[in-house]
């Protein structure tokens, strides 16, 4: 199945969720793994539900200050070539021949910025599903104004999500009126309202603001975007849906749980990824404890790019299959 981008066909994939009670989830990618990755633990969940043609969104951010993830897609760090490398390497994988042709799948670009991505979104946005127009570094005031300026230049193209608070703990949660008032004036499809949680938080940190949630869906309908679900307990993941949640967006944890893993599997194998030498020596100077193989001699099944690469995958598979249970479930 092609690439879901036409806006008429992206809002019936969200009307359906809400039928199924579904929530659509966006996982923010980096680098060709963690694409694999998701569509991976898709096409499994997808085929365990009986359901091939799942949907399932990749988010990309491009000029994004705290993360910019189009230029992390090259060793290069150039961003119009990151976003070509994605946009090539999705191509292939949604194309005839993939395992992945059966998915529905949307690009999301995240995060974008009002002022230093304008050469990106005045641009041709035809290869992507939506886009969200970040003016929430700006006063309420301004930040309305710029928003709906965007949706009356680009609204009848693409699917537009605006912000209409920083998304950053509890500090200020959005009110149920001035979503209300930013839905109405900006005329945007989703909207983010800051529900307690924070991009890269743990789950200690924050708290889900949930009866906000379900104040603000009264009022705006089913269209509310929750950032930060890296902080959002497991317990909370299959009521989103209940609450007005018809979006949301993940990338810390698929990172940070995956790279304890890596780290602990190579220790494990110390002697074989790196050589018995180099093993020796970090256990020494107590980098390794007991339990990490320092004898064995290095190996080439365990020192290569692609075994470090593949431990990745198949955690963050794991890690993604578990959320899509969570908000595709049986």
């Amino acid at each position: 199945m092609p690439l879901i981008t036409q806006r008429d066909e992206v809002l019936e994939v969200f009307a359906e969720a809400g039928r199924n009670a579904w929530v659509i989830p966006a996982f923010g990618v980096e680098n060709l793994t963690t694409v694999e990755a998701v569509l991976s633990a898709a096409r499994q969940q997808g085929e365990a539900l009986g359901r091939p043609d799942l949907p399932v969104m990749l988010a990309m951010t491009n000029r994004y200050p705290e993360r910019t993830q189009s230029a992390y897609y090259t060793h290069t760090r150039q961003w119009r070539l990151g976003l070509e490398l994605f946009l090539a390497d999705i191509g292939v994988l949604t194309g005839a021949g993939s395992p992945f042709g059966g998915l529905r799948v949307l690009l999301h670009l995240d995060h974008i910025q009002h002022d230093l991505d304008e050469e990106l979104w005045r641009g041709d946005l035809s290869r992507f599903s939506s886009l969200m127009f970040d003016a929430s570094g700006l006063p309420f005031e301004e930040n309305i104004a710029a928003t709906r300026r965007f949706v009356r230049e680009r609204g009848h193209e693409i699917v537009i999500e605006g912000a209409c608070d920083h998304i950053g703990g509890d500090s200020h949660l959005t009110t149920q009126e001035e979503a209300e008032r930013f839905c109405l004036e900006t005329g945007v499809d989703w909207v983010v309202p800051n529900l307690g949680t924070e991009h890269r938080a743990g789950v200690s940190a924050l708290r889900y603001a949930r009866e906000r949630a379900r104040e603000i869906s009264q009022s705006v309908g089913r269209r509310l975007v929750l950032h930060g679900t890296s902080s959002v307990s497991p317990e909370q993941l299959p009521g989103l849906a209940a609450d007005g949640i018809a979006k949301v967006n993940l990338w810390t944890a698929l990172e940070r749980d995956t790279s304890g893993h890596l780290l602990r599997e190579m220790a494990r194998r110390a002697g074989k990824v790196a050589g018995s030498a180099a093993a020796e020596e970090m256990l020494e100077v107590g980098l390794l404890g007991p339990e990490a193989d320092t004898a064995s001699p290095a190996a080439l099944s365990y020192f290569t790019t692609a075994w470090r690469q593949q431990l990745v995958f198949e955690r963050m598979k794991r890690i993604v299959k578990g959320y899509l249970e969570a908000w595709f479930p049986a």
